[in-house]
């Protein structure tokens, strides 16, 4: 496997948002979303045998581990690696583009599935057919640019009923659109959609790696 880093941090998004929180940043990605904060994670990166991934992760004595990238699901040997840090007891998650088939994930993941937004330059890529594929634990996220951005997210929340199945996440890009403005969306709207913000932004420096 790609791995460009393996670090110990304090998850930033999703409902796990505060946990402590491994992540295995995966190399590669064949989206280039506008709003991208890991362009570091398209190319750099080394090669790591799957069972040095996971004995790095268990170093730090965690129970979450987060795949990420990155695309994690470009990579064959991600569903093994899933595999066996569900099977080592660790609670696993998986945070993808939603471009790529989820199915190919074991079961006991828990899939972050990031559905790109037109202001992403990248919403014609997105599989539909992933919303139906999702299961228990997973979760729905939206990261919103604009008014266009959170009108489109809000549509497909409601035609798909997907607050109704899964939590819904509405992440605003960040210095780009203010946190007032979209909670004030999702109020006057009476949207059932949960505001997140990237809290790992707001501890560290946004522009630091491996936190």
């Amino acid at each position: 496997m790609n791995i460009t880093e393996i670090f110990h941090s304090i998850q930033g998004e999703s409902t796990h948002a505060g946990r402590p929180c491994v992540f295995v940043r995966l190399t590669a990605c064949d989206l280039r979303c506008r709003w991208c904060d890991t362009e570091y994670a398209f190319t750099q990166g080394a090669p790591m045998e799957l069972n040095d991934v996971v004995e790095k992760v268990a170093a730090y004595g965690c129970a979450l581990v987060e795949i990420t990238g990155g695309e994690p699901l470009l990579q064959a040997g991600t569903p093994d690696l899933c595999r066996t840090l569900l099977a080592r007891g660790f609670e696993v998650l998986v945070e993808t583009g939603g471009h790529r088939d989820i199915s190919v994930l074991p079961e006991g993941v828990r899939v972050i599935l990031d559905v790109k937004c037109p202001g992403s330059g990248e919403s014609d890529r997105n599989d539909p057919e992933n919303l139906d594929r999702l299961r228990p634990g997973g979760e729905v996220k939206f990261v919103i640019a604009d008014r266009p951005d959170y009108e489109w997210a809000g549509s497909m929340v409601r035609e798909r009923n997907l607050a109704d199945r899964f939590p819904v996440l509405f992440s605003p890009v960040f210095n780009e659109l203010a946190y007032e403005t979209l909670a004030g969306w999702i109020l006057e709207d009476r949207l059932p959609v949960r505001f997140q913000p990237q809290m790992h932004k707001h501890i560290w420096d946004p522009k630091r790696r491996g936190v």
